[in-house]
């Protein structure tokens, strides 16, 4: 019998059920021969992602028929972030990490958050193959599996281990990443490049990393992550250190307390890059 009920809580829990029948397909799949095909250069589709997107597709079709669908395979219905009041719109990576995933690197998960008047109401992000579910609805603090969790206390730079990627236009863009992941990787304890930035933000939410950033990225690698991450007690914004908005072009989620930090050392990077490019 389909959910009809919309508090956060229950938006969750079906979020929840939805994103783990997802992981669970994806797990299944990777145990066979894949289809892989390109969608540009480094940019990869599997046959992994659509089957994940199919099973979320529907179940919001199903459940929620008259909510809108913003999905990265395209099983899209009409919907834009930040839409009329009143509209509810679900954001969907079915396979966040697919080159992760098309070589066997065990780091992936499925994404899916649910905005209401363009905000945040509920996120989970599932990893299938630790079993690690991170949630978190408005009102209540994070969980990794029914658990709280919570940001890290490191207050420096220098004691701090952060994670970030690279966009798929890398080659040909002068905004690739580059010269800010030289400067953190000297100005941090280290940098790390797993491969899947909606992971590498709960990681942030649970402690295991200190900051996050990167360029590039799209709604459904980082609206559920970065909810989770605040709900947790980190922070969110852009380089600019203005409000966070999943659909813009820059994103630094941390602990809080090295956020300025990141900011200044990533404004600081972009001038240097501005005069190198004069």
């Amino acid at each position: 019998m389909p959910l009809k009920a919309e508090s956060p809580a229950a938006l969750l829990d079906f979020a929840e059920q939805t994103a783990r029948k997802a992981g669970e397909k994806l797990v299944a799949i990777s145990s066979r021969r894949r289809k892989i095909e390109q969608k540009g250069i480094f940019d990869l589709v599997t046959d992994g992602d659509r089957a994940s997107e199919r099973i979320v597709a529907r179940a919001i079709a199903e459940t929620y028929p008259h909510h809108g669908l913003l999905a990265e395979e395209g099983s899209s219905r009409p919907a834009a972030i930040g839409d009329a009041a009143g509209e509810t719109i679900w954001v969907v990576d079915p396979l966040d990490g697919t080159t992760n995933y098309a070589h066997r690197f065990p780091y992936y998960c499925v994404s899916i958050a649910c905005l209401r008047d363009g905000e945040p109401v509920a996120g989970v992000v599932f990893d299938p193959v630790r079993d690690e579910m991170f949630s978190a609805h408005a009102g209540v603090a994070a969980t990794m599996n029914g658990r709280a969790i919570s940001v890290s206390k490191i207050a420096t730079l220098e004691g701090s281990l952060l994670a970030t990627g690279f966009p798929y236009d890398r080659r040909t863009t002068r905004h690739n990443n580059f010269d800010h992941h030289e400067a953190f990787t000297m100005a941090s304890g280290g940098v790390r490049r797993a491969g899947a930035a909606a992971l590498d933000i709960c990681y942030v939410a649970c402690g295991r990393l200190d900051g996050f950033w990167e360029l590039s990225l799209k709604p459904w690698d980082v609206a559920a992550a970065a909810f989770i991450a605040t709900r947790a007690g980190g922070r969110a914004t852009d380089f600019g250190g203005r409000r966070f908005d999943a659909s813009g072009k820059t994103t630094v989620v941390s602990n809080g307390r090295i956020h300025g930090a990141m900011i200044r050392l990533i404004a600081k990077t972009a001038r240097i890059g501005e005069d190198r490019a004069r």
